[in-house]
Protein backbone atom coordinates (compact mmCIF):
# COMPACT_ATOMS: atom_id res chain seq x y z
CA UNK A 1 0.00 0.00 0.00
CA UNK A 2 2.66 2.41 -1.21
CA UNK A 3 1.91 6.30 -1.12
CA UNK A 4 0.26 8.11 -3.79
CA UNK A 5 2.77 11.36 -4.75
CA UNK A 6 5.68 11.77 -2.70
CA UNK A 7 3.90 12.89 0.45
CA UNK A 8 1.23 9.84 0.52
CA UNK A 9 -1.06 12.33 1.29
CA UNK A 10 -3.60 9.73 0.90
CA UNK A 11 -2.82 8.55 4.57
CA UNK A 12 -3.34 12.11 6.05
CA UNK A 13 -7.06 12.16 4.16
CA UNK A 14 -7.84 8.83 5.68
CA UNK A 15 -7.55 10.53 8.79
CA UNK A 16 -10.38 12.02 8.08
CA UNK A 17 -12.79 9.02 7.05
CA UNK A 18 -14.44 7.07 10.30
CA UNK A 19 -12.33 4.04 11.56
CA UNK A 20 -14.25 1.57 10.35
CA UNK A 21 -13.48 2.12 6.71
CA UNK A 22 -9.36 2.30 7.67
CA UNK A 23 -7.59 -0.23 5.61
CA UNK A 24 -6.26 -3.20 7.72
CA UNK A 25 -4.38 -5.96 7.41
CA UNK A 26 -7.48 -8.54 6.06
CA UNK A 27 -8.98 -5.64 4.45
CA UNK A 28 -7.15 -3.77 2.19
CA UNK A 29 -5.77 -2.73 -1.53
CA UNK A 30 -3.33 -4.81 -3.52
CA UNK A 31 -1.00 -2.96 -6.03
CA UNK A 32 -1.42 -4.11 -9.48
CA UNK A 33 -0.31 -2.99 -13.07
CA UNK A 34 -2.03 -3.53 -16.18
CA UNK A 35 -0.44 -1.90 -19.61
CA UNK A 36 -2.74 -0.91 -22.25
CA UNK A 37 -1.47 0.91 -25.43
CA UNK A 38 1.39 1.89 -23.74
CA UNK A 39 0.01 3.24 -20.73
CA UNK A 40 1.24 1.65 -17.49
CA UNK A 41 -1.98 2.03 -15.34
CA UNK A 42 -2.34 1.27 -12.00
CA UNK A 43 -4.98 -0.74 -9.93
CA UNK A 44 -5.95 -1.18 -6.84
CA UNK A 45 -7.32 -4.57 -6.15
CA UNK A 46 -9.61 -5.67 -3.57
CA UNK A 47 -9.53 -9.70 -4.52
CA UNK A 48 -12.17 -12.03 -3.77
CA UNK A 49 -12.42 -15.60 -5.25
CA UNK A 50 -16.03 -16.05 -3.56
CA UNK A 51 -17.58 -13.05 -4.57
CA UNK A 52 -20.54 -13.67 -6.57
CA UNK A 53 -20.14 -9.76 -8.31
CA UNK A 54 -17.26 -7.51 -9.02
CA UNK A 55 -16.95 -4.04 -8.71
CA UNK A 56 -14.30 -1.22 -10.94
CA UNK A 57 -14.31 1.95 -9.36
CA UNK A 58 -13.53 5.46 -11.40
CA UNK A 59 -12.27 8.53 -10.17
CA UNK A 60 -13.25 11.71 -11.04
CA UNK A 61 -10.85 15.07 -11.96
CA UNK A 62 -10.23 16.16 -8.70
CA UNK A 63 -9.65 12.52 -7.20
CA UNK A 64 -8.10 9.12 -7.95
CA UNK A 65 -8.01 5.38 -7.36
CA UNK A 66 -7.21 5.35 -4.05
CA UNK A 67 -9.08 7.48 -2.86
CA UNK A 68 -12.07 5.36 -4.43
CA UNK A 69 -10.82 2.50 -2.22
CA UNK A 70 -10.40 4.77 0.77
CA UNK A 71 -14.56 5.23 0.95
CA UNK A 72 -15.30 1.98 -0.59
CA UNK A 73 -12.93 -0.90 -0.53
CA UNK A 74 -13.67 -2.25 2.99
CA UNK A 75 -17.43 -2.32 3.36
CA UNK A 76 -17.93 -3.70 0.13
CA UNK A 77 -15.14 -6.07 0.55
CA UNK A 78 -16.33 -7.16 4.45
CA UNK A 79 -19.66 -7.61 2.34
CA UNK A 80 -17.98 -10.11 -0.03
CA UNK A 81 -17.54 -8.31 -3.02
CA UNK A 82 -14.21 -8.13 -5.18
CA UNK A 83 -13.46 -4.86 -6.23
CA UNK A 84 -11.15 -2.63 -8.30
CA UNK A 85 -10.07 1.18 -8.60
CA UNK A 86 -8.33 1.95 -11.87
CA UNK A 87 -6.18 5.15 -12.42
CA UNK A 88 -6.75 6.86 -15.22
CA UNK A 89 -4.11 8.47 -17.38
CA UNK A 90 -2.95 11.89 -15.52
CA UNK A 91 -3.89 10.24 -12.46
CA UNK A 92 -2.95 8.47 -9.28
CA UNK A 93 0.60 6.15 -10.23
CA UNK A 94 -0.52 5.45 -13.48
CA UNK A 95 2.42 6.28 -16.30
CA UNK A 96 1.21 7.68 -19.28
CA UNK A 97 2.52 6.60 -22.94
CA UNK A 98 4.97 9.38 -23.48
CA UNK A 99 3.92 9.53 -27.16
CA UNK A 100 0.19 10.02 -26.41
CA UNK A 101 -1.79 13.26 -25.80
CA UNK A 102 -5.12 11.36 -24.20
CA UNK A 103 -8.50 12.59 -24.12
CA UNK A 104 -10.98 11.59 -22.31
CA UNK A 105 -12.44 9.37 -25.06
CA UNK A 106 -9.51 7.55 -24.12
CA UNK A 107 -10.58 7.12 -20.94
CA UNK A 108 -14.17 5.81 -22.06
CA UNK A 109 -11.98 3.48 -24.40
CA UNK A 110 -9.52 2.14 -21.70
CA UNK A 111 -12.60 1.78 -19.32
CA UNK A 112 -14.37 -0.49 -22.08
CA UNK A 113 -11.43 -2.43 -22.48
CA UNK A 114 -10.47 -3.33 -18.75
CA UNK A 115 -13.82 -4.72 -18.88
CA UNK A 116 -13.29 -7.16 -21.56
CA UNK A 117 -9.76 -7.87 -19.62
CA UNK A 118 -11.38 -8.60 -16.18
CA UNK A 119 -13.98 -10.87 -18.59
CA UNK A 120 -11.60 -12.70 -20.46
CA UNK A 121 -10.68 -15.38 -18.24
CA UNK A 122 -13.66 -14.58 -15.51
CA UNK A 123 -17.29 -15.17 -16.22
CA UNK A 124 -18.30 -12.91 -12.78
CA UNK A 125 -20.41 -10.34 -13.52
CA UNK A 126 -19.27 -6.85 -13.16
CA UNK A 127 -20.71 -3.19 -12.24
CA UNK A 128 -19.17 0.41 -12.11
CA UNK A 129 -19.33 2.80 -9.63
CA UNK A 130 -17.74 6.32 -10.43
CA UNK A 131 -17.25 9.54 -8.10
CA UNK A 132 -17.66 12.68 -9.68
CA UNK A 133 -16.98 12.65 -13.59
CA UNK A 134 -16.22 8.92 -13.01
CA UNK A 135 -20.34 8.86 -12.13
CA UNK A 136 -20.73 9.89 -16.25
CA UNK A 137 -17.73 7.45 -17.19
CA UNK A 138 -18.83 4.74 -16.02
CA UNK A 139 -22.36 5.34 -17.92
CA UNK A 140 -20.24 5.89 -21.10
CA UNK A 141 -18.70 2.91 -20.50
CA UNK A 142 -21.61 0.46 -19.76
CA UNK A 143 -23.13 2.06 -22.88
CA UNK A 144 -20.20 1.22 -25.10
CA UNK A 145 -19.26 -2.02 -23.57
CA UNK A 146 -23.21 -3.56 -23.38
CA UNK A 147 -21.73 -6.01 -20.98
CA UNK A 148 -22.02 -4.66 -17.67
CA UNK A 149 -24.33 -5.41 -14.63
CA UNK A 150 -24.98 -2.37 -13.52
CA UNK A 151 -23.84 1.27 -12.55
CA UNK A 152 -23.71 3.12 -9.71
CA UNK A 153 -22.49 7.05 -9.75
CA UNK A 154 -21.93 9.78 -7.38
CA UNK A 155 -23.23 12.46 -9.48
CA UNK A 156 -24.02 11.79 -13.46
CA UNK A 157 -22.91 15.22 -14.91
CA UNK A 158 -23.76 15.80 -18.86
CA UNK A 159 -21.24 18.11 -20.12
CA UNK A 160 -22.96 18.75 -23.32
CA UNK A 161 -25.94 20.65 -21.47
CA UNK A 162 -25.30 24.38 -20.77
CA UNK A 163 -26.86 24.41 -17.76
CA UNK A 164 -25.28 21.54 -15.99
CA UNK A 165 -21.91 23.60 -17.50
CA UNK A 166 -22.66 26.26 -15.90
CA UNK A 167 -23.18 24.58 -12.51
CA UNK A 168 -20.11 22.45 -12.22
CA UNK A 169 -17.26 25.53 -14.02
CA UNK A 170 -15.37 27.49 -11.98
CA UNK A 171 -17.35 30.47 -13.13
CA UNK A 172 -19.79 31.37 -16.22
CA UNK A 173 -16.86 32.73 -17.92
CA UNK A 174 -15.11 29.49 -17.67
CA UNK A 175 -18.24 28.13 -18.97
CA UNK A 176 -18.94 30.09 -21.38
CA UNK A 177 -15.73 31.27 -23.08
CA UNK A 178 -13.71 28.56 -21.64
CA UNK A 179 -14.97 25.44 -22.37
CA UNK A 180 -15.72 26.28 -26.15
CA UNK A 181 -12.41 27.35 -26.62
CA UNK A 182 -10.87 24.19 -25.52
CA UNK A 183 -13.14 22.44 -28.12
CA UNK A 184 -11.71 24.27 -30.53
CA UNK A 185 -8.22 23.83 -29.29
CA UNK A 186 -7.89 20.41 -28.97
CA UNK A 187 -7.86 19.85 -32.33
CA UNK A 188 -4.52 22.15 -33.07
CA UNK A 189 -1.68 20.55 -33.07
CA UNK A 190 0.32 23.61 -31.48
CA UNK A 191 -2.07 24.61 -28.62
CA UNK A 192 -4.07 20.81 -27.51
CA UNK A 193 -0.83 20.49 -25.22
CA UNK A 194 -1.73 23.59 -23.47
CA UNK A 195 -2.25 22.28 -19.51
CA UNK A 196 -4.87 24.23 -17.09
CA UNK A 197 -5.09 23.73 -13.77
CA UNK A 198 -8.62 21.51 -12.92
CA UNK A 199 -8.91 24.31 -9.88
CA UNK A 200 -9.31 27.02 -12.52
CA UNK A 201 -11.48 24.99 -14.62
CA UNK A 202 -13.87 23.41 -11.87
CA UNK A 203 -15.01 24.03 -8.24
CA UNK A 204 -12.20 21.87 -7.15
CA UNK A 205 -12.88 24.32 -3.92
CA UNK A 206 -16.35 22.18 -3.02
CA UNK A 207 -14.81 18.68 -3.72
CA UNK A 208 -15.02 18.07 -0.05
CA UNK A 209 -16.62 20.07 2.94
CA UNK A 210 -13.97 19.78 5.42
CA UNK A 211 -12.19 22.78 4.97
CA UNK A 212 -8.78 21.08 6.44
CA UNK A 213 -9.41 17.96 4.41
CA UNK A 214 -9.55 20.07 1.34
CA UNK A 215 -6.27 22.01 2.09
CA UNK A 216 -4.53 18.41 2.23
CA UNK A 217 -6.54 17.18 -0.95
CA UNK A 218 -5.39 20.23 -3.11
CA UNK A 219 -1.58 19.44 -2.70
CA UNK A 220 -1.77 16.25 -3.98
CA UNK A 221 -0.47 16.40 -8.08
CA UNK A 222 -2.10 12.94 -8.54
CA UNK A 223 -6.01 14.29 -7.79
CA UNK A 224 -6.95 17.23 -6.93
CA UNK A 225 -4.10 19.61 -7.98
CA UNK A 226 -4.01 17.74 -11.67
CA UNK A 227 -3.65 19.84 -14.56
CA UNK A 228 -4.96 18.32 -17.61
CA UNK A 229 -4.59 19.65 -21.41
CA UNK A 230 -7.01 21.68 -23.54
CA UNK A 231 -7.61 18.91 -25.57
CA UNK A 232 -8.88 16.16 -22.17
CA UNK A 233 -11.10 19.06 -21.06
CA UNK A 234 -12.46 19.79 -24.66
CA UNK A 235 -12.77 15.86 -25.15
CA UNK A 236 -14.13 15.73 -21.69
CA UNK A 237 -17.01 18.72 -22.87
CA UNK A 238 -18.40 17.25 -25.96
CA UNK A 239 -18.20 13.62 -25.61
CA UNK A 240 -21.10 11.60 -27.17
CA UNK A 241 -21.81 8.40 -25.66
CA UNK A 242 -22.43 4.82 -27.38
CA UNK A 243 -25.92 5.14 -26.45
CA UNK A 244 -28.12 8.65 -25.36
CA UNK A 245 -30.33 8.03 -22.44
CA UNK A 246 -33.38 7.58 -23.81
CA UNK A 247 -32.17 4.55 -25.92
CA UNK A 248 -30.19 2.82 -22.84
CA UNK A 249 -31.22 -0.30 -21.80
CA UNK A 250 -27.99 -1.93 -20.48
CA UNK A 251 -28.21 -2.56 -16.70
CA UNK A 252 -29.99 -0.79 -14.00
CA UNK A 253 -28.62 2.47 -12.25
CA UNK A 254 -27.90 3.66 -8.77
CA UNK A 255 -27.53 7.52 -8.24
CA UNK A 256 -26.02 7.39 -4.53
CA UNK A 257 -26.38 11.43 -4.22
CA UNK A 258 -24.88 13.17 -1.23
CA UNK A 259 -27.13 15.85 0.62
CA UNK A 260 -24.53 18.38 1.19
CA UNK A 261 -23.30 18.82 -2.29
CA UNK A 262 -22.26 22.15 -2.99
CA UNK A 263 -20.37 21.09 -6.30
CA UNK A 264 -22.75 18.80 -8.23
CA UNK A 265 -26.31 19.49 -6.60
CA UNK A 266 -28.93 16.70 -7.24
CA UNK A 267 -30.57 18.01 -10.22
CA UNK A 268 -27.34 17.71 -12.08
CA UNK A 269 -27.71 14.57 -12.17
CA UNK A 270 -31.80 14.02 -12.02
CA UNK A 271 -31.42 16.05 -15.78
CA UNK A 272 -29.80 13.06 -17.54
CA UNK A 273 -31.08 10.01 -15.20
CA UNK A 274 -34.82 11.53 -16.00
CA UNK A 275 -34.46 10.91 -19.49
CA UNK A 276 -33.65 7.27 -18.98
CA UNK A 277 -36.65 4.68 -19.13
CA UNK A 278 -35.80 1.60 -20.14
CA UNK A 279 -33.75 0.42 -16.96
CA UNK A 280 -34.79 1.04 -13.53
CA UNK A 281 -33.11 4.35 -11.97
CA UNK A 282 -33.04 4.42 -8.26
CA UNK A 283 -31.94 7.69 -5.99
CA UNK A 284 -30.45 7.26 -2.29
CA UNK A 285 -29.85 10.64 -1.03
CA UNK A 286 -26.45 10.61 1.47
CA UNK A 287 -27.24 12.56 4.57
CA UNK A 288 -24.49 15.44 5.70
CA UNK A 289 -22.62 14.22 2.89
CA UNK A 290 -20.50 16.51 0.50
CA UNK A 291 -19.31 15.48 -2.85
CA UNK A 292 -16.61 13.95 -1.49
CA UNK A 293 -18.35 12.26 1.24
CA UNK A 294 -16.22 12.14 4.46
CA UNK A 295 -19.24 11.99 6.68
CA UNK A 296 -22.11 9.63 8.87
CA UNK A 297 -24.34 8.51 8.32
CA UNK A 298 -23.97 9.34 4.34
CA UNK A 299 -20.64 7.03 4.21
CA UNK A 300 -22.81 4.35 6.00
CA UNK A 301 -26.16 4.97 3.51
CA UNK A 302 -24.19 5.03 0.26
CA UNK A 303 -21.95 1.43 1.48
CA UNK A 304 -25.99 -0.29 2.48
CA UNK A 305 -27.24 0.90 -0.44
CA UNK A 306 -24.54 -0.01 -2.99
CA UNK A 307 -24.35 -3.39 -1.29
CA UNK A 308 -27.88 -3.97 -1.80
CA UNK A 309 -28.05 -2.80 -5.23
CA UNK A 310 -24.85 -5.65 -5.74
CA UNK A 311 -26.58 -7.91 -3.97
CA UNK A 312 -29.86 -7.79 -5.86
CA UNK A 313 -28.36 -7.53 -9.58
CA UNK A 314 -29.69 -10.19 -12.03
CA UNK A 315 -27.07 -13.40 -12.59
CA UNK A 316 -25.35 -13.79 -15.67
Amino acid sequence: MTGYGDKGLWKAVQSFLPERLHFTAEHHPEDDWWEHRGHVIHLDRWPNAQAKVRLILFHGVGTNGRQMSMILGRPLHEAGFELVAIDMPGYGRTKINPASVHTYDDWVNIGNDFVNHELENDPRPIALYGLSAGGMEAYHVAALNGKVKGVVGMTFIEMRNWKVRDQVSRNLFMSRVGMPVAQIQKNIPLLRNQPMPMWLASKMNKLVNDEDALNIMMLDASSASRWNTMRFLGTHASYKPALEPEAFDICPILLTQPAEDTWTPRWVSEMFLSRIKKVKVKIVELEQAGHYPLEDPGLQQMADAIIKFLNDLEPC
